[in-house]
């Protein structure tokens, strides 16, 4: 090749190039022949997506509405504990959390998801009798009984008699007597002054002596009486007005937990004055006037009755009853060991006086809620964005009845409560009380500060950036005569020191009756609510650190 061929190619190239290069930095606008040039920036990243907010949208109405519209058909019959309707309850909650992909973690069971256990219905059998001498009384109305009893057959008792049954410093029925073993005959109320006042407060206002029999009832148990029968010469009290008022109550089945601890109460039977008369030996005018001495004395006064012995029988009968938690679990990654709790009752009131009461807001909401956040995390980890640490969703029953499936899991926990981090507990959120009608979304937290400061924090920076809800934490006043924190499924975690947030709307004019229904269910309210006990445990099952146990408030 010649000098200027080559010099020919050489420019060629170089032209070439310089062309390419304008290529790439040319930009062509829509529409347009013109070129533009583009901006020298770097390019930006695509932010981070929430995946929080992505899952939390699968928390909706229309999800919480096909849950709820089956759990509080009439199909299901209201739902009480060990009837046919609870246990359908119980196999739909277990059908969801299969369906969703959740894992069942009951190891000795027939069905994975179910935690069987057995409550007790306990009845009082018929043929109830009690005789004083050669008199007979009539059950529900001259005597009845509370608690359990002894007398399964008939039985001679010769009950020791101790007053008020009080003591306090300054005054004892018990002094010098011992009741080890015995039957004791209390009677009801208290000594009291003019105008009724009580005599054994600073104030003249009724102590718990005078309120209530059950204060007796557990001191006469301290003090090792095997039953108490209580009696009132209050002329202003009508025995048998308060018999039939009490009738049904105490005809109706009771179920209990099944126990071999002592109760702290001995069986207590109410007998009528006429009754307590016969017991005593003695003349109304007698029995007055040792009041009346008492009453001047303000002191017990040892009495000169002399017993006559009774003869009673009131059979208990004990009759086992199958019942079933219902435990679905995701496991985490690399905090796996740590445990989530997200619980909720599916249990209700069942069929009375031939209606049913179907408990939309109380718990078909809370169950409603917790299958569907089951459902959002589920989706989450099939879809790669599982949770750090596990999360057990545990539908409880017996809530209604006292607590005893929240009671029967932490005593025979699956996953040990020592690893359990937090229960999130979900108790009525479809509803509005009074207290908050025309105002803005809200609910109630109760108890999230009580054993960990943390938890409370979380869920106010959680609901903050989410939900933005009124959170109400006026029922975690140790004053409130509600009680709440004391009764649902959570107190049975809170008193095994695990932290608890109990998510609930109040009570309503339906709560606990037939009109309790899904017409009335405001389902955006409720939808928010799951949210924000969705977000929370997001982020709880999320975070690098474990929230600590560091308070212990009442």
């Amino acid at each position: 090749m010649t000098n200027k061929t080559l010099l020919i190619a050489l420019l060629a190239l170089a032209s070439a190039t310089s062309v390419q290069a304008q290529k790439v930095k040319i930009k062509t606008k829509p529409g347009k022949n013109a070129p533009t040039a583009a901006p020298a920036t770097q390019p930006v990243a695509p932010a981070a997506e929430d995946w929080s907010v992505k899952y939390a949208d699968l928390v909706n109405a229309e999800r919480l509405r096909a849950h709820l519209s089956v759990l509080a058909s009439d199909e299901y019959e209201g739902r009480e504990t060990g009837t046919k309707g609870q246990h359908m309850a119980a196999a739909y909650v277990a059908t969801q959390f299969k369906n969703a992909g959740l894992t069942g973690p009951v190891a000795a069971s027939n069905d994975p998801y179910q935690q069987h256990f057995n409550v007790e219905q306990v009845t009082w059998a018929d043929g109830a009798t009690l005789k004083v001498g050669k008199t007979s009384y009539k059950w529900l109305t001259d005597f009845y009984g509370m608690g359990d009893s002894p007398f399964a057959t008939e039985t001679t008792v010769k009950p020791v008699f101790v007053g008020y049954g009080i003591e306090q410093p300054g005054y004892s029925d018990y002094a010098g007597v011992d009741v080890a073993g015995k039957d004791v005959l209390i009677l009801l109320g208290e000594p009291t002054g003019d105008g009724g006042k009580a005599l054994l407060s600073a104030d003249g206002a009724p102590t718990k002596w005078g309120n209530d029999y059950r204060a007796k009832a557990q001191l006469a148990a301290q003090k090792g009486a095997r039953t108490a029968f209580f009696v009132s010469f209050n002329p202003n009290d009508n025995f048998a007005k308060q018999a039939a008022r009490l009738a049904p109550y105490i005809s109706r089945p009771s179920t209990v937990m099944p126990s071999t601890e002592k109760s702290s109460r001995v069986p207590s039977f109410f007998i009528s004055p006429a009754v307590g008369l016969a017991a005593l030996g003695a003349k109304d005018a007698a029995v007055q006037a040792y009041l009346a001495k008492i009453n001047s004395t303000k002191q017990p006064v040892k009495s000169a009755f002399k017993l006559v012995p009774m003869q009673i029988k009131a059979e208990r009968k004990h009759t086992p009853v199958e019942t079933e938690n219902v435990l679905g679990f995701i496991e985490g990654t690399d905090k796996k060991e740590d445990i989530i709790v997200i619980s909720a009752h599916h249990d209700h009131l069942g069929i009375q006086d031939g209606k049913v009461f179907n408990g939309a807001d109380d718990d078909g909401s809370g169950t409603s809620g917790i299958v569907t956040i089951a459902e959002a995390f589920a989706k989450a980890k099939a879809e790669g964005h599982g949770p750090r640490r596990s999360l057990l969703f545990l539908s409880v029953t017996g809530e209604e009845k006292g607590l005893f499936g929240s009671e029967y899991y932490s005593k025979h926990p699956i996953f040990p409560l020592a690893q359990t981090e937090a229960d999130l507990n979900v108790d009525m959120i479809g509803r509005t009380d009074v207290e908050h009608e025309g105002k803005p979304d809200y609910v109630y937290v109760i108890g999230s500060d009580k054993l960990a400061s943390e938890l409370k924090v979380i869920q106010e920076e959680q609901n903050k950036k989410y939900t933005q809800l009124d959170l109400d934490y006026r029922f975690d006043d140790p004053a409130d005569p509600n009680r709440f924190y004391y009764r649902s499924d959570h107190y049975n975690f809170a008193v095994n020191k695990v932290p608890v947030a109990f998510f609930f709307n109040g009570v309503h004019a339906d709560y606990h009756k037939e009109t309790d229904e899904i017409s009335k269910i405001e389902f955006p309210k409720m939808e928010k609510r799951a949210k924000l006990v969705f977000h929370l445990a997001w982020e709880l099952a999320n975070r690098d650190g474990r929230i600590v146990v560091d308070s212990n408030k009442p």
